[in-house]
């Protein structure tokens, strides 16, 4: 019963898997639809966990800095798919950053802080782009972009309560099976 938690996580992995995990049509409007969102794809939901994992396995202050970064950075990501709604190799680098990001957690990685907040700026503002262009015509952008931050904010403490209650050797493992969804996401 050891390995219960990993084989849970992986199931849910693969159930998740599908060739339409990166489509995310259907959303309501306002608040509601952006609460939806970010846990609409896998390659969203899996990225916040892991920003919030990475955190947790590096600790002190990047526990905060690097998920409230990921978020200002997704708020600027998506005013900027409002302004500029054409952005090439979007979900590739979405996927990317999914594998990056899992790989950072399973080689246990620890970066400076300014590189830490590059990384996750990068990837926030590929995922606000990603959410911002994503917003229904009838939606209001700003209950929109509190409604992902939201829910943003829950999948990083999702992260940081995985990172901090597991052992290390738990969090690589869950950084191995986020890195290998972000390769079958890239494939």
């Amino acid at each position: 019963m050891k390995h219960a938690p990993i084989r849970l996580f992986l199931g849910a992995l693969l159930f998740c898997a599908s060739s339409t995990v990166l489509a995310h049509p259907g959303h309501a409007s306002g608040w509601s639809a952006g609460l939806r969102h970010p846990f609409s794809g896998m390659d969203h939901w899996l990225a916040m966990l892991a920003v919030g994992l990475w955190a947790a396995q590096m600790g002190g202050r990047k526990l905060w800095l690097l998920p409230a970064n990921f978020m200002l950075a997704l708020l600027a990501g998506a005013n900027l798919a409002w302004a500029y709604p054409s952005l090439p190799l979007l979900e590739p680098g979405i996927a990317g950053s999914v594998l990056a990001l899992g790989l950072l957690i399973a080689l246990c990685l620890r970066l400076p802080t300014l590189l830490s907040v590059a990384i996750t700026a990068m990837f926030g503002l590929l995922h606000g782009y990603a959410h911002g262009l994503e917003m229904p015509g009838a939606a209001a952008p700003m209950a929109y972009a509190l409604g992902f931050i939201g829910a943003t904010a829950v999948l990083h403490f999702g992260g940081i309560g995985m990172g901090v209650a597991s052992r290390a050797r738990f969090s690589q493992a869950l950084g191995w099976a986020i890195a290998i969804s972000g390769a079958y996401m890239l494939g």
